[in-house]
């Protein structure tokens, strides 16, 4: 029988290099897709300002997606087997749960928010609305996709018989 849930791993790190060559691209210079960011105006400002903060923090993300994408791997790697599974978990469900809830609204951003947004329900101004837009269409299905991902790898791990 195939090992389908392998495609969990290869799905988390596909989503960790795209996102990760994003942040790269941003740290060095590039705006693309940043100007989409769904953040509070003044933390908006500062990113697209190249603060150093910013600057900073997308170059720690490049490093961590990275790191994700050899977690991800070791996962369904042979060379992967030397890491202790339970490590593996300690990381794959909290990112799988991490990233659902992000793409849902449970953390401020998500489809929660962005309906609400949309629909009128919270009434903001019309660069908030595009933002939750872009959101709603482009970022929140990314997380979700990538937190089913990291979850798929887990349950994965929990599978007795199944190592890389």
């Amino acid at each position: 029988m195939a090992d389908r849930l392998r495609f969990g791993a290869y799905g988390a790190a596909a989503c960790c290099a795209a996102y990760g060559s994003m942040k790269l691209a941003q740290a060095l210079g590039a705006t693309a897709l940043a100007d989409k960011d769904p953040l509070p105006p003044e933390l908006r400002e500062r990113l697209l300002a190249r603060d150093p903060v910013f600057v900073a923090s997308h170059w720690i993300l490049a490093c961590a997606a990275v790191v994700g994408v050899v977690v991800a791997l070791s996962t369904v790697r042979r060379w992967g087997s030397v890491a202790p599974r339970p490590l593996q978990l300690l990381i794959t469900w909290p990112l799988g749960i991490v990233m659902i809830a992000r793409a849902v609204g449970m953390v401020g951003f998500g489809f929660v928010g962005d309906v609400s947004v949309l629909t009128g329900a919270r009434p903001v101004s019309a660069l908030e609305t595009e933002l939750a837009r872009w959101d709603l269409f482009l970022w929140s299905p990314f997380f979700l996709i990538w937190g089913i991902c990291w979850t798929t790898t887990a349950v994965r791990l929990l599978k007795p018989a199944v190592r890389p």
